[in-house]
């Protein structure tokens, strides 16, 4: 099962009078992360580079930001990868102090920061949810929020008109289950809302 992070988790080292300022974060898409990138260069104007890497599905990304390529975001991108890792955000800042490292050595430099900051990381699964939504005569909406609530749901919205229609997000592996259950509960009464019902009540 793929792991996202808690909350943001930062590491410093020092390597060869180099200072490498590393934080590993939940991040959800590129736009956010590149966001994050720019703040850090707010923070730290006086650093020669910020490298990132994101793994998170379709919008991943390694970048070196004027490292010699290959040398920071694609080594601190496989980090993420080998700890079966998605929807995380990788960055280094680098004040360079003078003494070059060399490819090999900004690699171990760059996988290290990261690997650092991920020892003490909190890594929580990550929950698929499925929105589901269903319509159900006023008798039977005590009945149905009482299993909502069992099965662990979130109720999204109530409409409350000729009948209840209630919409709510659950885990993607409990859905099955708590539909089926509703099924028997609702004894033919209870109508599922289809994908485009379930859109148009957003």
């Amino acid at each position: 099962m793929p792991l996202t992070l808690a909350e943001p988790v930062h590491s410093e080292l020092i390597i060869k009078k180099s200072r490498f300022i590393g934080c590993v974060q939940p991040m959800a898409d590129r736009a956010s992360a590149q966001k994050v990138v720019a703040g850090l260069w707010a923070e730290h104007p006086g650093a020669r580079h910020v490298c990132w890497a994101l793994l998170a599905g379709g919008q991943s990304a390694a970048v070196d930001d004027g490292e010699p390529s290959g040398t920071a975001g694609r080594p601190m991108l496989d980090v993420l990868r080998h700890q079966d890792l998605e929807g995380v955000l990788a960055t280094v800042v680098r004040y360079f102090g003078g003494i070059k490292l060399g490819a090999g050595g900004l690699v171990r430099a760059y996988t290290d920061s990261v690997a650092q900051a991920l020892l003490t990381a909190t890594k929580v699964p990550i929950v698929r949810l499925r929105t589901l939504g269903c319509t159900v005569p006023y008798a039977q909406e005590g009945m149905l929020r009482r299993e909502l609530d069992a099965a662990g749901a979130a109720l999204l919205d109530v409409a409350h008109g000729q009948a209840v229609t209630l919409r709510f997000s659950l885990a993607e592996d409990a859905a099955a289950g708590l539909v089926s259950r509703l099924n028997e509960l609702g004894q033919g009464r209870l109508l599922w809302l289809d994908e485009q019902e379930l859109s148009g009540g957003e």
